[in-house]
């Protein structure tokens, strides 16, 4: 596909009225689409372009209507015309849903020095899609730091694409490998970090490095990557459907319960996480007969990940408090410790969230303090039709290892309308 080719695609565009997406980061490091902020889902990658469900309902039409905003593209390293077709494809059909596309750059986006033929493409690249409705995110050079690329030459991709577009940021995901002296020099090539984690396996845990086996080992991973960025980036969690550890003969082919993967995503988030990625879901040698002529795991969505999305999607009850900062308010916690328990407090007017989540060990009773006293009528979210009540600025709730509850209290001091449960 030839620059020509891509301007006449963008005159279509404004034919139709169809303007350009803005993607931006604020300063609280949340993702801002368009003016609306968001916390992005990514399926990564998604289904085959056109794909469906197996019950035929086209697979981005599904993932929309649970929640999710994002579909990483696959990419291979040809960089031909139908390659460049096959992107153009993808974004037009997640633009039908209103839905973005997380454009893989690959090895586009690390530029040694003087390979000029490289920076052509790269531009080239950027320019052909920069100004589509559903370009959301540019994804870099996967595992740089692992994959013995320079942040050097990460950078002078990263300078070229800004270069070219200012509309859209760029992301960097690195594996659970390196210290922060080795990857806190890539920040400056990417606006967004992340890094994938994939606890489930036989054994549990063999794809960190970490003394931690337990899935617990997210929230591990998120706090160091807390740490990379420095306050100074917004970062993801990428989180597992399957991987290169899962996969037969050589691997015992596990997938993550509902439990665990609702356990790890909420963990993430309590840690910071602005966003979070689930990969894997295209893996062939992971899917069933049914999945397989659909070329992507619709049994691990309808068992277990959809709803997981319908809580953290941003169509989700929770939305809005997954956009705004962590709230001052100073509730402690007592009977057990930190970060056994490990949660945070988000405030939406007229609502008050904890997000509670707990690590391992034995089953406890947990007593939050410290609410303000207004908040005494509350429901947990997800668990209909259970509601609570705080007393004198507290209240008490039972947490079995890897629970997750999530709570909102009413500022009117009348219990908030009740959501329905997707959990199993």
């Amino acid at each position: 596909m030839t620059l020509l080719r891509s301007v006449a695609l963008l005159l279509c565009s404004a034919l139709f009225g169809q303007a350009a997406s803005i993607v931006t980061i604020d300063a609280d490091k949340v993702m801002v689409l368009n003016g609306r902020k968001v916390f992005p889902i990514t399926m990564s990658p998604g289904p085959p372009t056109r794909g469906r469900t197996p019950a035929g309902v086209d697979a981005l039409k599904e993932f929309r209507e649970a929640g999710v905003l994002m579909i990483r593209m696959l990419q291979t390293n040809d960089w031909n015309a139908q390659v460049r077709s096959n992107q153009q494809a993808q974004l037009d059909w997640a633009q039908e849903h209103g839905m973005l596309c997380m454009v893989n750059l690959r090895e586009l986006s690390a530029l040694a020095r003087g390979n000029k033929q490289r920076e052509a493409a790269l531009r080239e690249t950027v320019n052909l899609f920069k100004n589509h409705p559903a370009l959301g995110v540019w994804k870099n050079k996967d595992e740089a730091w692992w994959g013995d690329t320079s942040a050097e030459d990460l950078k002078r991709g990263y300078d070229v694409i800004r270069q070219e577009d200012l509309n859209h940021p760029i992301e960097q995901t690195h594996a659970p490998r390196g210290t922060l002296a080795d990857l806190r020099p890539y920040n400056a090539a990417a606006d967004i970090l992340a890094i994938d984690i994939y606890p489930v396996g036989v054994p549990p845990g063999r794809h960190s490095l970490l003394p931690n086996k337990e899935i617990s080992m997210v929230g591990d991973w998120t706090k160091f990557l807390a740490e990379v960025a420095n306050g100074e980036k917004q970062y993801w969690m990428v989180e597992q459907i399957a991987f290169s550890g899962v996969i037969p003969p050589k691997k015992t082919l596990v997938f993550p319960t509902f439990r665990q993967s609702r356990y790890m995503a909420y963990q993430a988030i309590i840690n910071g996480a602005r966003g979070l990625m689930f990969f894997g879901g295209n893996i062939t040698a992971t899917l069933n007969a049914q999945d397989a002529p659909l070329g992507w795991n619709w049994t691990f969505w309808d068992n277990v990940l959809k709803s997981v999305v319908h809580e953290i999607g941003d169509r989700s009850p929770l939305a809005s408090a997954l956009v705004v900062t962590n709230s001052a308010l100073s509730i402690t916690i007592s009977g057990t410790t930190s970060p056994d328990l490990e949660f945070c407090i988000r405030e939406v007017p007229p609502h008050l969230y904890i997000l509670a989540s707990k690590r391992g060990g034995a089953t406890a009773s947990v007593t939050f303090n410290g609410l303000p006293p207004w908040a005494t009528a509350g429901e947990v979210l997800y668990e209909s039709p259970r509601a609570l009540t705080a007393k004198n600025g507290r209240f008490t709730d039972s947490f079995a290892p890897f629970d997750v509850h999530v709570y909102r209290f009413s500022q009117t001091n009348r219990a908030p309308a009740t959501t329905g449960s997707h959990t199993r």
